[in-house]
């Protein structure tokens, strides 16, 4: 079994599309779009076949800005403490809040972790 992909809403459709497939290597497909459920999204599909869709429906409200129970993050994993280090100053220098680390944590993992453009977790590890 596998996970075949995790879906996040989002205010900003075209740019959180972009973003994903910038900086993390996706490829987008098509815009699809329900009129009358006045839902869009794009599937964002990954090198090793993962996919993340990206979602917006008229009615759907901002998160919470405080912690609660749900996801928490997603993670990439990028091959190497090098790709771990470079992504993070990529991101770092194109202005998204690196919220932790590069750093080892306590169970091992050499990642760090950067908002993306809507303020949702992203790991990036090894």
């Amino acid at each position: 079994m596998k996970i075949e992909h995790v879906a996040i809403w989002v205010n900003d459709l075209e740019s959180m599309c972009a973003f994903y497939a910038q900086y993390f290597k996706g490829t987008a497909n098509r815009l699809y779009r329900n009129t009358e459920k006045q839902f869009e999204s794009y599937f964002i599909t990954f090198e090793n076949g993962a996919r993340l869709e990206v979602m917006r429906q008229k009615g759907i409200q901002d998160k919470m800005t405080t912690p609660i129970t749900g996801y928490a993050h997603i993670a990439f994993s990028v091959g190497s403490k090098e790709n771990v280090d470079q992504l993070t100053e990529t991101l770092k220098a194109a202005g998204y809040p690196v919220l932790n680390g590069p750093r080892i944590t306590g169970d091992g993992y050499y990642e760090s972790v950067v908002s993306d453009p809507e303020g949702n977790q992203i790991e990036i590890t090894i």
